[in-house]
């Protein structure tokens, strides 16, 4: 399976998993990454928070994120009114959220190891039950 496809599947997954709670909606960017403004993957919304979630996704490791990536969902996130979040899939253990700040910055980008996500991130119960 292409890696677009796999990223597909997975925002559709997420997207599924906040419909779910019966609390939230979340809406799809299908162009996410190929338009020339800042568009996160999902937007979610309970009526009380809003969230702009960047999805990932990685077998195991660490899964490196560029500088743009980065800035368009701070941007988009600051001219929205929403929470900027990075929602890093790893398989078999599920979704970690990452916000901005607790991504690891390096050289040429961030980063994000699943001892990182562990540490810093939430899980899906904990991202919806936060704030």
């Amino acid at each position: 399976m292409s890696s677009k496809r796999k990223g597909t599947r997975y925002e559709r997954e997420l997207s599924h998993m906040f419909w779910e709670t019966g609390s939230w909606a979340a809406v799809r960017s299908a162009g996410s990454g190929s338009t020339t403004y800042p568009n996160p993957d999902l937007i979610i919304g309970n009526g009380e928070r809003v969230l702009a979630i960047e999805c990932k996704s990685i077998k195991n490791g660490t899964k490196y994120l560029n500088n743009e990536d980065v800035e368009q969902i701070r941007i988009f996130s600051e001219k929205f009114g929403a929470e900027a979040w990075f929602g890093i899939r790893f398989d078999q253990l599920g979704w970690f959220f990452l916000e901005l700040k607790d991504l690891k910055k390096g050289k040429k980008g961030y980063s994000v190891s699943l001892e990182l996500a562990k540490e810093k991130g939430l899980n899906f119960e904990g991202l919806i039950k936060s704030k």
